[in-house]
């Protein structure tokens, strides 16, 4: 008798097959599994498959069997990532979360905001976190890229949204891997991809543009703005910001202190805002030279007679700006998209006249290649690499945060003046 009372009852499911501790099966033919998850209570799971080999029953899915399900449960618990959040959780509330603890300037958020919302929410925002998997980010990338024409800078925006979000629930252990790693990567590779370069214009280019807006009936009214760019170096929103009170006269000196921005907000409306500047670098004093002094006296006269700007900007700062140099037509501040529309224009009717002329001449023509508003600032930058071997004066002009982009527009803007010297050495030493 103390014999049979040790004998345990063995439960089968309704193949035969032995079901172990925690495993049950309803007479519906779904499995479940109990077990304690990570933070020490009770859990269950649920699956019409007990194996990978099992095929579900006629009208039900089956993603993972329990089996599989139990193994990566145990791996959980001994490494202590919370399962059951991870399976509650959708990528919505996640990214929620994630917003609004996350260190960015308000512009920078309204926009991850709007490129959340429109290609990212509506593929993923309802999945839970744990069931989002590597192959699937990559899928929906290449998606990106092949239906919607994503290029580079777009497909990284959309990595900088997404990465973190997953690494923090990493990091929180919600999930055990980030599935997004190396998905970027991978894309760069398939597609040959690198984010295209900005290029300086020559100094032939250069000389021509200038030469052709000054004496342009349609587009002289653009060249004060255009030889501040050409002659400081300063960023669209830098440039498009500046208030006559941040030009010293008596000593020549421009100060760099804001940034101007036309975003959309949370709304979905279009406005512009003052922001900081885009790095610490980024403030600056920036010395002036005389063809960018004469412009903006000459525009400061200017306004004396036709009035100045009528835009007045609340900042992210609370303060109220106003006295902005540039305006349009109607009085208000330049937007960049319309700068970059005028630049088009003029490449447009430039090259068309430099055509005609050069077929009346018999020559080739001088033609100027495509290129937009943060051309010039490259602009500026290799001339002054050609003219100045002091990196670190560069990098603070320019208001780089990192040496290393001071040093590769260095590098390619003197790779021609290396040139030029070594042809300048030829035959004057003898070497063999």
């Amino acid at each position: 008798m103390a014999s049979e009372r040790l004998i345990t009852r063995v439960r089968k499911d309704k193949k035969g097959r032995v079901l172990l501790k925690g495993e049950y099966q309803y007479p519906n033919g779904r499995y479940e599994y109990t077990y304690t998850n990570a933070d020490g209570k009770k859990d269950k799971v649920y699956s019409w498959c007990l194996t990978q080999t099992d095929k579900p029953p006629k009208g039900k899915e089956c993603e993972e069997c329990l089996r599989v399900m139990e193994a990566r449960l145990a791996r959980d618990v001994q490494d202590g990532i919370s399962t059951k959040k991870a399976r509650k959780q959708t990528l919505d509330a996640l990214f929620e979360q994630h917003i609004v603890l996350r260190p960015l300037k308000d512009s920078t958020r309204t926009n991850y905001i709007y490129m959340y919302n429109k290609y990212i929410s509506p593929v993923f925002g309802s999945r839970k976190v744990s069931t989002i998997r590597n192959s699937e980010i990559k899928a929906f990338y290449g998606s990106l890229i092949h239906e919607l024409g994503f290029k580079p800078n777009s497909m990284e925006v959309i990595n900088t949204i997404l990465h973190p979000i997953f690494q923090q629930a990493v990091m929180d252990d919600t999930i055990r891997k980030n599935p997004t790693d190396g998905a970027m990567a991978e894309i760069k590779r398939s597609h040959d991809w690198e984010k295209p370069k900005r290029s300086a214009l020559t100094e032939e280019e250069q000389e021509a543009f200038v030469e052709y807006v000054s004496n342009s009936d349609t587009y002289s009214h653009w060249m004060p703005i255009f030889t501040l760019l050409l002659g400081t170096g300063l960023r669209i929103g830098e440039a498009t910001g500046l208030r006559w009170q941040d030009i010293d006269f008596d000593n020549d000196m421009i100060s760099v202190n804001h940034n101007l921005v036309y975003r959309q907000d949370d709304s979905g409306k279009c406005d512009y805002r003052v922001t900081t500047p885009k790095t610490k670098n980024s403030v600056r004093v920036v010395p002036m030279v005389s063809d960018v002094r004469k412009a903006l006296l000459k525009e400061r006269m200017r306004q004396y007679k036709d009035g100045t700007c009528k835009s007045r900007i609340v900042g992210d700062d609370g303060n109220l700006y106003e006295g902005f140099i540039f305006y349009n037509r109607f009085g208000f501040v330049y937007n960049p998209h319309v700068i970059n529309c005028a630049i088009d224009r003029i490449v447009r009717d430039f090259n068309a006249q430099e055509a005609e002329k050069a077929e009346a001449e018999h020559r080739e023509p001088l033609v100027i290649r495509h290129f937009s508003v943060h051309n010039l600032r490259h602009t500026f930058c290799t001339r002054f690499c050609e003219n100045e071997a002091n990196l670190k004066v560069i990098q603070e002009i320019m208001g780089h945060a990192d040496i290393s982009t001071t040093m590769d527009i260095y590098n390619e803007a003197t790779e021609k003046k290396k040139k030029e010297s070594f042809a300048a050495l030829e035959g004057k030493i003898k070497i063999s």
